[in-house]
């Protein structure tokens, strides 16, 4: 821990490109490939870049979509390649289990973050499928708190998993009321 580097100020862009990739490719494995070399081509030309560190991001979104651009151009210029998906309709896709597994991992790990009544209602609403009228009469709760739980839950769950640090507050995902008279 002494010796530990301080971090490269690009690491700090990656979620942000990573967010933009995903707009522009649709598609996750893509969007990570995008990113991965738009980060190794800024490192490469980190020593000859010009500016300061308030130009870097638009540096770094510039190096993104100028990658996302030249590999447009090179899928269109090959117009004679055919996608797997529209050649073989039968063939199912085999996955080794490794990526399922670490995101069932991740949510186990991010519903065991959230409070016990904002777990309770996701379960009942997203996961049994029950009504937010059951779920209110099965937590004995009106059903505008199963609403407010289950938006507040969603928002978590879904800062949680993106690996997004907790707010101010979201600590102990308890809420703290304060008497007011």
């Amino acid at each position: 821990m002494l010796f530990r580097r301080p971090p490269h100020p690009i690491e700090a862009e990656i979620p942000r490109l990573r967010r933009f990739a995903l707009a522009l490719t649709r598609d996750r494995d893509t969007a990570d490939d995008l990113v991965q070399d738009a980060v190794a081509r800024a490192l490469a030309a980190w020593a000859t870049r010009r500016g300061d560190d308030a130009a870097l991001r638009p540096w770094l979104f510039t190096i993104l979509h100028n990658r996302w651009r030249s590999r447009q151009q090179r899928e269109w210029a090959r117009p004679d390649r055919v996608a797997l998906d529209d050649t073989t309709e039968d063939i199912q896709e085999i996955s080794g289990g490794q990526w399922e597994a670490l995101e069932m991992r991740d949510l186990e790990s991010a519903l065991a973050k959230l409070s016990e009544e904002q777990r309770a209602v996701l379960l009942l609403v997203g996961v049994e499928g029950l009504s937010y009228e059951e779920a209110a009469r099965v937590q004995n709760v009106p059903i505008g708190t199963v609403m407010s739980r289950l938006a507040r839950a969603r928002d978590r769950l879904r800062s949680l998993m993106d690996g997004e640090p907790p707010q101010a507050g979201e600590g102990s995902g308890r809420t703290h009321l304060r008497r007011v008279k």
